[in-house]
């Protein structure tokens, strides 16, 4: 992708791409924030690498369960549950919250308006949907979008685990407040888990708005631009 379509994109999330980028830029970089674990961080145990036949059984076997989990009330009332989509092997992964009522009904993360301007985030950095994995903390839809309730997390948890141990993603981003604060175990706000880089086991995290909060705040788009900028250039470092 060439800068003028990279700008494109930009244009497509509401940044103003007249203004340089080291002025947009609202933090230092990752090296210069330091790092931090999340209090009581949810720990991943990732199996050593094996051939592609067992990983796709360990898929295959992981989709079953989930398809048919019952191990919480919101079975009763999901249309289908929400596995996640995109690249099995993909450096990238985000995290969100819930599926929300479209996700509930088309069986896929983040679709919608919020899923549109998702994906121009990502194109921002270069990235397809098809190129990163996109996962939620809860597999289920929880009735009117509330917030999910802690047996509904501890249920699901085991599911995020091995999605996370399966893919071996380099980088995590955790997709507004709520995917923030189950996936690092705190219960600080936003505005303080942004802006830094958290680590589950040894893969950085970096905290980001939620789409859906950045289409009823487009002034926060800036602050977006500036975390997905520390966000790539976390990743550039771990390939040097």
């Amino acid at each position: 992708m060439d800068d003028r379509e990279r700008l494109q994109y930009l244009q497509a999330m509401g940044i103003d791409v007249w203004v340089p980028r080291d002025a947009v830029a609202e933090q230092p970089a990752a090296a210069e924030q330091g790092a931090e674990d999340g209090p009581g961080a949810t720990r991943v145990d990732r199996p050593p690498a094996d051939d592609g036949d067992t990983v796709m059984q360990a898929w295959r076997q992981l989709e079953q369960e989930v398809a048919g989990c019952r191990l919480c009330p919101l079975a009763e009332t999901r249309t289908q549950t929400v596995f996640g989509t995109g690249n099995r092997n993909a450096d990238w992964m985000l995290i969100g919250e819930a599926p929300g009522q479209n996700e509930d009904q088309k069986g896929k993360p983040f679709v919608g308006k919020a899923g549109l301007l998702l994906t121009e985030m990502l194109r921002s950095l270069n990235l397809g949907r098809e190129e990163v994995f996109i996962a939620n903390i809860l597999k289920c839809r929880p009735p009117d979008n509330r917030d999910p309730r802690a047996d509904e997390v501890a249920a699901c948890q085991p599911y995020l685990q091995r999605q996370i141990a399966l893919i071996r993603p380099k980088i995590i981003l955790a997709v507004g407040r709520v995917a923030a604060q189950q996936l690092l175990k705190t219960d600080a706000p936003l505005a303080k888990l942004r802006g830094k880089v958290h680590y589950l086991e040894e893969i950085p995290v970096v905290v980001v708005y939620h789409p859906a909060y950045l289409l009823r705040s487009p002034l926060e788009k800036r602050k977006a631009w500036s975390d997905l900028q520390m966000a790539e250039r976390i990743y550039r470092d771990l390939q040097d």
